[in-house]
């Protein structure tokens, strides 16, 4: 097998809160190949953004520090090298299209310079080439009329256009990996599948490995080779996509499924709620965090962490208990 273009391993990143220390990534570990699109699911403060932040080495400190682990790239392990040679990484080989593109783009300079700053930084370029190769970027995006809107701000872009600008940022140095953290939260429904369908087609014209980053188990299905199922700052369930679709393992996997809206009338058409409220990261239940909320909770459930098993070729789950679709 060759080795993975990422491999994270036993990651933990904590905060320091009014509340106590917050472990808001525990101990999670996943792979990504080169070409795979890998999506990490999950409810907010499940710890996916947080995830996709410590790769990045983006994690405000204080109050927030990687606390163990390692994040290896290319071989390289990302929490032990210097700020420059993250910099150097960073919107280069790694790119990443950020949650809310209105506070990720610079509202006083234009399109077209916030979309040439990564190839002139980190390749050098000529800004007048930078410029060229903004023009072109625009247009693989489909912006129509990139040449008259490389001197547009952001303001003069609707949300969708944002989202395809920043797309193109990402894509301006080739990097290997992207991670695209709920790229398509603000946008409607329409927009969002056109956004989901471009960093596909990109990702895969160019080889690039994707990191997805969402809440919404439905977007998975179509654009994910492999799906991470995190919980409490927990990978609780990973496998390939279909396989995690056909025979899931883990109940809040199984919750999540539930209540995604179907057309085809199953559950008379109602949607099925997780009963109860995600868990305070700040107190985590001793064992499984998912334990308050699930309707199959042992008194080992309560009492221990399970860990994750593989129940299937490249399929775990992280449960004590026989719990199928």
């Amino acid at each position: 097998m060759p080795t993975p273009l990422l491999q994270v391993r036993n990651l933990t990143t904590r905060f320091n809160t009014e509340q106590g220390q917050v472990t808001a990534v525990d101990g999670v570990s996943f792979d990504i190949d080169a070409g795979e699109t890998v999506a990490i699911v999950g409810e907010s403060g499940s710890g996916k953004s947080v995830t996709a932040l410590s790769i990045m080495r983006l994690i405000p400190s204080p109050p927030g520090k990687i606390e163990s682990g390692e994040i290896v790239f290319e071989g390289r392990d990302l929490s032990r090298i210097d700020d420059a040679g993250m910099r150097a990484i960073r919107g280069n080989k790694i790119a990443m299209i950020f949650q809310e593109p209105m506070s990720s783009l610079n509202p006083a300079l234009t399109v077209g310079m916030q979309v040439a700053e990564p190839s002139n930084l980190h390749r050098g370029l000529p800004w007048a080439k930078a410029m060229d190769l903004a023009r072109e970027l625009l247009g693989r995006v489909r912006i129509p009329d990139a040449a008259s809107r490389l001197a547009s701000y952001p303001h003069q872009y609707s949300g969708g256009m944002r989202q395809r600008v920043m797309i193109a940022m990402a894509l301006a140095c080739q990097p290997r990996l992207i991670i695209a953290d709920e790229p398509t939260t603000a946008l409607d429904v329409t927009v969002q599948a056109q956004i989901l369908d471009l960093l596909k087609e990109l990702t895969r014209e160019t080889g690039s490995s994707l990191l997805l980053i969402t809440h919404d188990l439905g977007v998975v299905a179509r654009y994910a080779d492999r799906v991470a199922v995190m919980y409490g700052g927990r990978i609780v369930e990973t496998a390939p996509a279909r396989e995690l679709y056909r025979h899931p393992h883990h109940p809040y996997t199984l919750g999540l499924m539930a209540s995604v809206p179907r057309l085809d009338g199953d559950a008379g058409g109602q949607l099925v709620p997780i009963e109860g409220q995600p868990p305070d990261l700040a107190h985590l239940p001793p064992g499984c965090a998912f334990s308050p909320r699930c309707g199959k909770a042992s008194d080992a459930c309560r009492a221990a962490r399970p860990p994750l098993v593989e129940v299937a070729a490249r399929h775990f789950k992280a449960c004590f208990n026989d719990v199928r679709a």
